[in-house]
């Protein structure tokens, strides 16, 4: 546990020397980074380490978002307030969401899962006076603070930024290394086993469920706080299939993981689109050589033949 510590006080320290190093456009880019890599540890919670293939996350990092967003803009509340009540709808939509979906199982649960992301959406879409729809809304500068901190600065969204993931990747950590962690693992592995050692997997994978939504939650509320927009482009399908892209790419079941892949998808879009408008053509190509080479993701490969402590 030591040496897992160690590590990741490692990465977290490495990414605080990265805020006076990297250049503005970087900078940025980083504290983009580190609120994806968030909502990515809550995908890896409940897919990477129990087994749940959910197509409906980005529901949760909506719920987030939108909470937030909207206690702000037509409430006029706080971000100091509103941003703890993103965190608890993300818990609380993933919780509802787990209550019926769980019930199914496999590609059930897939579907499912999906199904009530795109209810999400079309609710968006559908209640325009106050969500704007695809346009979205701009949140006041003025607005984007917490006492003295300016949100919208960048030295002071990039420490935010780093405090939340710090914060959250400790909280990983600490859970996946806890008596619960391994019964979740047990979940993934074999779930019929592990119902007949006592452990109930409605419950274990509910909570579960729940936890990745909190996650996911406080991703999309500081997302959307930080970065001064909230619209519906977040709770679209193609937000529920990034995390699970990330979490292939960096390794499912590996706590540095999300952080890997979502850095390493961030800047292939980025450099991909610079060449071609058919970028999306790059992305799969990638996923296909990770596939063929890497089924595990790059930090499993890694664990699997050379650092088998990787938590």
């Amino acid at each position: 546990m030591r040496r897992d510590l160690a590590l990741h006080l490692a990465v977290i320290a490495g990414l605080a020397v990265l805020s006076v190093l990297l250049p503005p456009y970087h900078h940025t880019n980083t504290a983009r980074i580190m609120l994806l890599a968030v909502y990515a540890m809550g995908y890896n919670i409940a897919f990477g380490y129990t087994g749940l293939l959910s197509l409906g996350h980005a529901l949760f990092f909506g719920a987030g978002m939108y909470a937030t967003g909207l206690l702000m803009e037509l409430g006029d509340w706080p971000a100091a307030v509103a941003l703890p009540m993103g965190l608890l709808a993300g818990g609380a939509a993933a919780v509802a969401v787990g209550l019926l979906a769980l019930r199914t199982a496999g590609v059930s649960f897939m579907i499912v899962t999906l199904m009530f992301a795109q209810a999400g959406y079309l609710l968006v879409m559908y209640f325009t006076a106050y969500t704007r729809g695809e346009e979205g809304f701009n949140l006041a500068r003025a607005a984007r603070a917490i006492g003295p901190l300016d949100l919208s600065s960048d030295g002071t969204r990039y420490a935010v930024a780093l405090v939340l993931f710090a914060v959250a990747l400790l909280g990983q950590l600490a859970l996946v290394r806890s008596r619960f962690g391994r019964v979740m693992v047990a979940m993934r592995e074999n779930e019929e086993r592990s119902r007949m050692l006592g452990y109930d997997p409605f419950r274990v994978k509910l909570i579960a469920l729940g936890v990745s939504g909190l996650y996911s939650g406080a991703a999309g509320a500081a997302y959307g706080v930080m970065f001064g927009y909230v619209g519906a482009s977040f709770v679209a399908t193609q937000f529920s299939i990034l995390p699970l892209l990330w979490v292939l790419l960096g390794g499912a079941g590996t706590t540095l993981g999300p952080l890997l892949g979502a850095v390493l998808m961030f800047y292939l879009i980025d450099i991909a689109s610079g060449y071609t408008t058919a970028h999306l053509a790059v992305i799969g190509v990638a996923l296909l050589v990770l596939v063929l080479f890497a089924p595990r993701g790059l930090l499993g490969v890694v664990r699997e033949r050379l650092v088998r402590w990787l938590p």
